[in-house]
């Protein structure tokens, strides 16, 4: 078992310790900004293959549904293959399936090559938050947070603009085919420069393949209920059927795993109370994290008529507000109490996307700016000390099952949060379109000014008597208006789950110091 530097807290990490960690960042990168510049291009590889619209999102699930059964296999992985060959292995697989997704000419070649994408994607996530823990010392783990931290949240927000403009100068095959150079070099500078560990292949022998096929059963199904929810119902008979099945499987996971002699996935890990609090904390995250970054191409594209390009440069901000205040927020982790932290970062967060449910048909990017340099500002804050609870004070040889499941928490977080939100604007749209229909019948002022309406036109049209062709004219105006008015209530909801945390915080206890290697 690889051995925590702690002993040589005096030692500075040596170059290549950094090198090699910085070729992890690169790709867990690669696997978080696959999704994001894979949905802007979405319509494109859809008209490109032929594939039916109502098939067309199977394409993000397949891969979403491969990752989230593999972040909390990583721990076992890490175990079998040792972080560096995991790590080497599931780039080079990522690099291959990307190849082979830009290769393929048909629907079920690139769902099958999505899958194996998303698969071994989903290593690379917790394997860099397991690096800072297993490859720094103690006071140097700020830094390495801060850096995967900076690199975990800035591929979602760079993820449009790089797709747009990919999509807009060459061809769809390049949102895959760019993987292969960043790939190889990742999985190259990893090979020569991590720490080499023995590969512990007994654990193969020691699989609960019946543990496995449940975990996977249960997550995948859970991943399909909530993509189904919006558009289904959350009470209709596949979602509720899905859902029943799901609990069912994790259920039945949890219970023989918790009394397994040897787990593929360690659940004792949540009687840890600050490791269960920062999972806590990262699933409440994922809801914001996840969300923003959803809502924004929404309004952006539905209500402002933006392309992916436009979308991409606006959301600029929160990734540059973000590399901004990187560096003091190494400072002060490291020296301000972690459950201070996190409880200024989610309030920040919270206040930074409850300022975007104000938002009109009008609203565009100089109205967009504050908030988003808010939660740029408040990310970092929400991410560097909940990992530090969550992971900080576990042993060595603990902390890869741990940050699997510190990650799945968040990813799953965010699965919830963006089913919810779909929801939402299903929903409430229709509601808000029949009251601002009566409002104008009115002669309400404020309604005619919140949609827009020329002032002319509320001269010529008086009060219940719009003929057809001003309803021709308004009826397009009232529908943006009704999916604002639905995208703010999913603001500020989200905004709302946010200052959950702000409730359960206290209940930390203050992190002791890290035990040294001699102890584990």
């Amino acid at each position: 078992m690889m051995q925590c530097p702690d002993a040589g807290e005096a030692r500075l990490p040596s170059l290549s310790t950094w090198l090699g960690f910085f070729a992890m960042c690169i790709g867990m990168f690669m696997g978080i900004l696959d999704v994001q510049i894979v949905a802007t291009s979405l319509p494109t590889i859809q008209g490109a293959l032929g594939i039916n619209p109502d098939q067309m999102s199977w394409i993000q699930t397949a891969y979403l549904i491969a990752e989230i059964v593999a972040i909390p296999l990583t721990g076992f992985l890490t175990r079998l293959l040792s972080m560096r060959w995991l790590f080497v292995s599931g780039t080079l697989l990522f690099t291959a399936a990307s190849v082979g997704c830009a290769q393929s000419d048909s629907f079920n070649a690139l769902l099958c090559w999505r899958v194996l994408q998303g698969f071994s994607g989903g290593t690379l996530i917790p394997l860099v938050f397991s690096a800072v823990f297993l490859l720094f010392p103690q006071r140097h783990q700020s830094i390495a947070t801060t850096v995967a931290g900076v690199v975990a949240v800035m591929a979602p927000t760079v993820g449009p603009i790089i797709g747009g403009w990919i999509t807009e100068t060459y061809s769809w095959h390049w949102l895959f085919l760019i993987n292969v150079v960043p790939g190889l070099v990742a999985a190259s500078l990893a090979a020569l420069l991590l720490p080499r560990a023995p590969m512990e292949l007994k654990y193969f022998r020691s699989i609960d393949f019946q543990s496995l096929a449940m975990m996977a059963m249960g997550l995948a199904a859970l991943e399909i209920a909530l993509k189904e929810a919006p558009q289904r119902g959350w009470l209709g008979p596949v979602v509720l059927s899905l859902s029943a099945f799901s609990m069912v499987m994790l259920a039945a996971f949890t219970r023989r795993t918790w009394t397994s002699l040897t787990p593929i996935v360690d659940l004792h890990n949540f009687k840890d109370r600050n490791f269960t609090i920062g999972c806590i904390l990262s699933f409440v995250l994922g809801f914001g994290l996840f969300g923003s970054v959803y809502l924004m191409p929404v309004f952006l594209a539905f209500v402002r008529g933006h392309n992916a390009l436009q979308i991409g440069e606006i959301m600029l901000v929160t990734g540059i507000a973000q590399l901004m205040i990187a560096p003091f927020a190494v400072m002060l982790e490291q020296r301000v109490e972690a459950r201070l932290l996190s409880t200024i970062g989610f309030l920040l967060f919270a206040i930074g996307l409850g300022c975007s449910a104000f938002q009109v048909p009008q609203t565009d990017a100089s109205a967009m700016f504050w908030p988003q340099v808010i939660r740029g500002l408040a990310i970092m804050f929400c991410l560097l000390p909940p990992t530090r609870l969550a992971l900080g004070s576990l042993q060595d040889d603990r902390v890869p099952d741990a940050s699997g499941l510190f990650n799945l928490m968040r990813n799953l977080g965010g699965a919830i949060g963006l089913a919810l939100i779909d929801t939402v604007i299903y929903t409430r749209s229709t509601t808000h379109g029949i009251a601002i229909a009566n409002g104008l019948l009115a002669g309400d002022q404020r309604t005619e000014r919140f949609i827009g309406m020329p002032a002319n036109e509320v001269v010529a049209h008086m009060p219940g008597k719009f003929d057809a062709i001003a309803q021709s004219i308004f009826s397009p105006m009232v529908a943006r208006a009704a999916m604002v008015q639905s995208i703010n209530e999913a603001w500020a909801m989200i905004a709302l789950i946010t200052l959950i945390p702000l409730l359960i915080i206290m209940f930390a206890y203050q992190l002791p110091p890290k035990a040294s290697p001699g102890n584990h």
